[in-house]
């Protein structure tokens, strides 16, 4: 029997720093961006907390390798650094970025590049919209998962997602 995936994304919540500059200023604050994977082999899309330490479902129990011919027969995923933010009172997907990942489960072997991986989370949350490398069919699914997670966000983001994923 096939595992619900959550669908849950972090919201933003109150900022520890408030601006006082004291301990822990300057922190990556990830209270607001939520890891999700894009499997277009199956058509899905789902949300794995773990990834913000390299430990979600996809991950665990592979060896990864920064070279992509080594894994020939890796599965195709995406995982997006999806960044919600407020406008004018109203929660929006500030940023998306997606950065490419191949696992092989008979080698236990994957392909992922960390630096492009925090780059593209740091990029996120600075509210970039970076999915250009993803496929046509990666950014359809990852459209509908934001779409049906809550059209609301969806429709109070800006045009630059819409058009990025819609075409």
């Amino acid at each position: 029997m096939k595992k619900k995936k959550s669908t849950g994304f972090n919201i933003l919540s109150n900022d520890s720093t408030d601006g006082h500059g004291g301990y822990g200023a300057g922190t990556m604050n990830l209270d607001n961006v939520s890891p999700v994977f894009v499997d277009p082999t199956e058509g899905e899309a789902f949300v794995d907390m773990g990834a913000l330490h390299a430990r979600s479902a996809v991950e665990k129990r592979i060896k990864f390798l920064p070279d992509k011919e080594k894994v020939p027969n890796g599965k195709l995923y995406w995982l997006v650094w999806v960044t919600i933010n407020h406008k004018d009172g109203k929660p929006y997907y500030a940023g998306v970025a997606g950065c490419e990942m191949t696992v092989d489960l008979e080698i236990r072997r994957g392909y992922k590049s960390l630096p492009e991986h925090v780059n593209k989370m740091d990029k996120s949350l600075k509210g970039k919209i970076l999915v250009d490398d993803m496929d046509d069919k990666s950014k359809k699914i990852l459209a509908e998962f934001l779409k049906s997670h809550n059209e609301q966000m969806w429709e109070n983001s800006g045009n630059e997602l819409r058009e990025a994923l819609e075409g």
